[in-house]
């Protein structure tokens, strides 16, 4: 008896040294390997139409100009390409936040990214770059553009991917029965969106804008214009509290210097197309303004706000018509109080302002378009047709760099023969040495 339990104790040992010996030896190998993470097709293809969007309005926008920026209210194709990318980065950062190990290390990787994207934005927009056209590069300190489409990016993210790092150990792993059950569980999200929201439409509507005058410089002569003003509320191009804010916090020449407004029929006689400012034009026609400005980001937070949300139906719901079901009907809700803003003149679309109604009906249209590439791509499986997006989505800011900016353009204008004229992109590009 008493050999036969010294029997089993002998094999006990070496089948827990065979388990150790399996342990180590899997320890040993993981380096070896690294785990990808799993990417959402759906995402990337959506992020890869994007892309296009940005890259087909920049190019033909000019041609085009039904396709362009509106001149001031209303919505073209153009207008959903940065309202598109928000949402997308919102839906990017529930899935990569999913799972947050140590909230120091999130915090440090949260700040360095930003920083990356304030670098190239300041880098690619500030006005250092004069791709395609001049093969010339620099920038007078004095005249630098401090806003951008990548700054405002920057921007959200920071806001959104914070919120919901420090709020991680206040979420559910699982919901409770309702549909407004994910609201309520990711409510601090949602409560940073109605900061942003109330920052916005308090500064809006109550703050005072005063007269303000700017400087038009030529080569033969400087001439001083002023905009008279002395009210609050105004959505115009002339008084708003968006501009407002931009002049005073970076300073009037620090602002882009080429405004949509300039193509409204005020403006120009070649309405809505550019063209030569009419002699009668307000003095505010020539006037520099910041699209991507200061208070209009705050608001944009509220679209990245949105954004997150989706991906936080991605992430707690399973089954295809429980995550179609929250995304259409949010997406309907958004557009509808879009359309009744608009139309009754409460609060006008407008992109330049970046107001609450343009946020509603371009995450509207966002969460139709992410939810019809949900049905094509991981409902149905047609994957193949969306490779090429995928792709471009999977490389966004490579893309972006060399096409959107006009990098690769400019790389290969760089390569002339005899004349700078003799090009294969543009006519007339300046070298200078």
């Amino acid at each position: 008896m008493e050999e036969g339990l010294a029997h089993e104790e002998n094999m006990e040992k070496k089948g827990d040294k065979l388990v150790e010996q399996q342990q180590q030896l899997q320890e040993q190998q993981q380096p070896l390997v690294k785990q990808k993470t799993k990417r959402v097709a759906t995402l990337d293809a959506f992020r890869g139409l994007t892309i296009v969007l940005m890259i087909l309005v920049d190019d033909a926008g000019g041609s085009y100009a039904r396709i362009d920026h509106s001149p001031w209210n209303g919505c073209t194709l153009a207008d959903f390409v940065m309202p598109f990318f928000l949402f997308i980065v919102g839906v990017a950062i529930a899935l990569a936040l999913k799972k947050i190990p140590k909230i120091k290390d999130a915090i440090k990787k949260i700040c360095l990214r930003t920083l990356k994207l304030l670098f190239w934005g300041v880098l690619l927009q500030g006005g250092y770059s004069h791709a395609p056209n001049d093969l010339v590069y620099g920038v007078d300190m004095k005249l630098i553009r401090w806003c951008g489409i990548l700054q405002r990016i920057a921007l959200v993210y920071f806001i959104v991917a914070v919120i919901e790092t420090l709020t991680t150990k206040r979420r559910p792993t699982v919901l409770e029965p309702g549909y407004s059950s994910i609201f309520t569980a990711y409510r601090w999200q949602w409560l940073g969106g109605f900061v942003a929201f109330v920052i916005y439409m308090t500064t809006t509507y109550s703050l005072y804008v005063p007269d303000w005058s700017f400087v038009v410089s030529t080569d033969s002569e400087t001439t001083q214009y002023t905009v008279k003003c002395g009210m609050r509320g105004h959505l115009g191009p002339a008084c708003n509290a968006v501009g407002y804010v931009d002049r005073e916090v970076w300073g009037i020449n620090h602002l882009y210097i080429y405004p949509v407004w300039q193509r409204l029929k005020a403006c120009t006689h070649s309405s809505p197309s550019s063209g030569q400012i009419r002699e009668d034009a307000p003095s505010w026609c020539r006037a520099p303004f910041e699209p991507e400005g200061l208070l209009s980001s705050i608001l944009a937070i509220l679209s990245g706000t949105i954004g997150i949300h989706y991906g936080h139906v991605l992430i707690h719901f399973k089954g295809h018509s429980e995550r179609l079901k929250q995304w259409v009907s949010m997406a309907l809700g958004l557009l509808i109080v879009a359309i009744i803003l608009h139309f009754t003149d409460a609060i006008p679309i407008n992109k330049q302002l970046y107001s609450f109604s343009y946020v509603c009906f371009t995450a509207g249209a966002a969460g139709i378009v992410f939810s019809a590439f949900y049905i094509l791509i991981d409902v149905w499986g047609w994957r193949t047709p969306f490779l090429l997006l995928e792709w471009i989505g999977m490389n966004a800011m490579l893309i972006y760099v060399l096409g959107a900016q006009g990098i690769l353009p400019a790389f290969v204008n760089g390569w002339y023969y005899k004349s700078t004229n003799n090009t294969l992109f543009v006519a007339g590009v300046k070298v200078t040495t």
